[in-house]
């Protein structure tokens, strides 16, 4: 049975149970949530099964039976579905008024909202892969009837699985999608390319991967620990005459900078463009 202690203490739903929800609740529970406050559905008798034995948790089938009993909803569904989902829970969300958590890409707060019946206090967010380990970089826009206590609580429920940041127009989330939402991806190519190269300099292919790897690490470390941004960071290590100086200069010469311009760009495009198509065939 709850204590008065536990009922205080906002009970969290998650509509859906996969790698992302999974991630979120198991991050809450190291943080010190209550297993109790956590309660997931899943209309997969394994996924169910899978998610009550790691996390200790309980895991309805049937979305309504966590929309009934959750102050705090937190969507983690594929988009293409999100639509028939929410609609189907609409009424139990204008009865119970829920702070809504979205971490669908691209379903954006107006349809979400219009699905759940309309006046609801929307948190919309675009995480990362790398919150399944603990590292993630979330993006968070919230819609105008969220409250300084609901933005707190969103808020801690994505810093449980990495840093946040907060934008003041939903456009922006296209922004943190492109960057962010995406950018693991660009790391990982640029991690592929110089493996690639290092094996054609002479190396195996072991000694490039770990090479690769821990540089990378060390280069993301000096710069979240220390105080001087990249660009300061790079002209240290850029000897004048050196071998970095050469190596940047071919990589300057290419066109780098206008690279990922243009990449981010056309992610942030396709994020508008998957907003419009999610919310006009829901």
């Amino acid at each position: 049975m709850d204590t008065e202690k536990n009922r205080s203490v906002p009970l969290i739903g998650f509509i859906g149970a996969g790698n992302m929800a999974r991630s979120l609740a198991g991050g809450l529970l190291r943080n010190g949530w209550q297993h109790q406050r956590l309660i997931l559905s899943d209309p997969q008798g394994e996924q169910r099964q899978a998610v009550e034995k790691a996390l200790g948790v309980t895991v309805y089938a049937d979305n309504a039976d966590v929309a009934n009993r959750a102050d705090i909803w937190v969507f983690s569904v594929k988009p293409q579905v999100f639509g028939p989902i929410a609609t189907d829970l609409a009424l139990i969300a204008q009865r119970r008024k829920p702070l809504i958590i979205s971490i669908a890409a691209g379903v954006r707060t107006a349809d979400i909202e219009r699905w759940l019946g309309g006046n609801l206090p929307i948190v919309r967010v675009m995480p990362n892969t790398p919150a399944l380990i603990g590292s993630g970089a979330s993006g968070l826009f919230a819609n105008a009837r969220v409250d300084a206590a609901q933005r707190d609580m969103a808020e801690s429920i994505l810093r449980a699985v990495g840093v946040t940041v907060w934008v003041d127009a939903e456009q922006g989330i296209d922004a943190v999608t492109a960057l962010s939402g995406s950018g693991p991806a660009y790391f990982f190519l640029v991690m592929e390319a110089l493996i690639d190269a290092a094996v054609d300099a002479g190396l195996t292919v072991e000694q490039a991967r770990l090479l690769t790897l821990e540089t990378a690490v060390g280069a993301a470390k000096m710069a979240l620990e220390g105080e001087e941004g990249p660009a300061v960071l790079r002209q240290r290590v850029t000897s004048p005459g050196g071998t970095t100086e050469a190596a940047v200069k071919v990589m300057e010469d290419a066109g780098i900078r206008g690279i990922f311009n243009q990449a981010i760009a056309a992610a942030a495009r396709r994020a508008r463009e998957l907003g419009d198509l999610f919310g006009k065939h829901a």
